[in-house]
């Protein structure tokens, strides 16, 4: 088949941030040759003559033109024709931007009635296509994300230690049995339950206002886990006794978690409804099963403990650590995001985010049909808008890091990624499109391979926070 094509860059000016963004798309200009449309008419002219029903011809037989254009009608064999053109000669007309392509961003912007003038006049097809290609990386210089210095922050509370520590304290006081106090007020390691209120402190006793979001009834509080509560609040009830009332002031932390209490002034109250201490048994060795089946003596219980929560660490290391990598290269590049790169993006992670709340909740029907509506992923893509770029960037700069860096992937371990990845579809019992697979595990695995090569390559500082 022979097409006769040129095609126009152009350059879609949008305003954004005050200043002018400049967004990529390729117009291909198409005029398909009277031979091809002439086969196509006689296609169609077939394909009519099979289905149609005409008094005085049996079904299939030849059936002269002029009948059957009057039987079927001239304008809806054109409109037949016209749409068997557009299929057959849409894939060849894009070839000129394949690779470069993003999926389902292909529009004809020529109108229907404009073809089918061009059509019935001159016995061809002229047509406009528009795509969107693969939007331009521009790093701000070309060995940007060579030798990279990066600063991986790293919760304390993924510290092996630490954690492997409070774990072993949470299993030997389970092993334990709750008893009520009753010859005392509240010491550390006690459990209380508590009812909490709060009100803003202000020397205008009319402007008092309660702390919702401060207050509880029947609080149960753990006097171990002190770290959950405001700074003070424990120092202030230690003593207190069952049905005893205490009430001070607290000053809420610039750097609380709740924002709208940061640095408020707050006046507790707090009742004492029950009061309870641990009745542990001896920490020796004859606990050990009960803390871990199996285990003969605590410390092998906290070896193994230990053990689980370094691969644990381990894990939660690299992650941050690939995340910060990411961020950092994302910020070293700057490219124009086409809106259906972007939606097809969001609908995929929008996509990711539904299965997982199909599997843990088991959605109905009707609740099904509500995430999934236009609305539901149009207000997806708009709350997580500057989330789904940086992703975008992201992808696009290791895409271009793996080709600058003329990395390679062994052929084995594609199809063998590939037929897990089916394996698990079918698991599942989910559909799946065997060429997408393909292309997600390439996209996944091309990703592994930089970001291994950038940590070679990279000066990583780990900061504990």
């Amino acid at each position: 088949m022979s097409l006769s094509m040129n095609r126009d860059t152009l350059k879609a000016e949008k305003e954004h941030d005050n200043h002018i963004v400049m967004s990529q798309t390729v117009r291909l200009h198409v005029e398909v040759p009277p031979l091809v449309c002439e086969d196509c008419y006689q296609r169609v002219l077939v394909e009519f003559t099979k289905h149609a029903k005409i008094p005085g011809f049996r079904p299939g037989k030849t059936v002269p033109e002029s009948i059957l254009l009057g039987y079927v009608g001239i304008q809806n064999v054109q409109k037949a024709v016209i749409e068997a053109i557009l299929r057959r000669t849409l894939s060849h007309a894009v070839t000129t931007v394949t690779g470069r392509a993003l999926q389902d961003s292909v529009r004809i912007v020529t109108k229907f009635s404009e073809m089918e003038e061009t059509y019935s006049s001159h016995g061809l097809l002229r047509y406009e296509v528009i795509v969107d290609v693969a939007p331009e990386i521009k790093w701000i210089s070309d060995d940007a994300y060579k030798n990279l210095k990066v600063v991986v922050e790293i919760d304390s509370e993924i510290d092996a230690h630490i954690a492997s520590e409070k774990e072993f304290r949470r299993r030997y006081k389970s092993a334990g049995v709750l008893k009520v106090v009753t010859d005392r007020g509240l010491q550390v390691g006690d459990v209380v339950v508590l009812d909490i209120s709060a009100t803003t402190i202000d020397q205008d006793e009319s402007n008092v206002k309660s702390i919702p979001s401060a207050e509880s009834k029947g609080f149960n509080f753990d006097t171990d886990d002190s770290e959950i509560l405001v700074p003070g609040f424990l120092d202030s009830i230690i003593g207190i006794g069952r049905g005893e009332t205490k009430s001070f002031p607290i000053v809420f932390p610039e750097t609380w978690k709740q924002e709208n209490l940061c640095g408020v002034h707050a006046q507790f109250t707090v009742e004492c409804k029950e009061l309870f201490y641990r009745d542990l048994p001896e920490l020796d060795d004859s606990i050990a099963d009960k803390l871990i089946p199996g285990c003969t003596t605590v410390e092998e219980v906290k070896e193994l403990l230990l053990q689980r929560f370094q691969e644990i660490e381990q894990t939660a290391r690299e992650q941050a650590t690939d995340n910060a990598i990411l961020d950092h290269v994302s910020k070293l590049v700057e490219v124009d995001i086409p809106q259906s790169l972007f939606e097809e993006q969001g609908r995929q992670l929008y996509g990711s985010s539904l299965l997982e709340m199909q599997t843990k909740i088991k959605l109905n029907e009707q609740q099904l049909a509500t995430l999934s509506s236009p609305k539901a992923v149009n207000e997806y893509l708009e709350h997580h808008r500057e989330n789904i770029k940086n992703l975008i960037k992201q992808n696009l700069a290791v895409g271009d890091i793996y080709r600058r860096e003329n990395l390679q992937l062994p052929t084995e371990d594609i199809v063998q990624e590939v037929e897990n990845s089916i394996a698990e579809f079918k698991r599942q019992k989910q559909e799946y499109d065997e060429e997408r697979v393909k292309e997600q595990v390439q996209e996944i695995l091309e990703g592994a391979k930089v970001l291994e090569w950038l940590k070679e390559h990279a000066d990583i500082q780990y900061i504990t926070r």
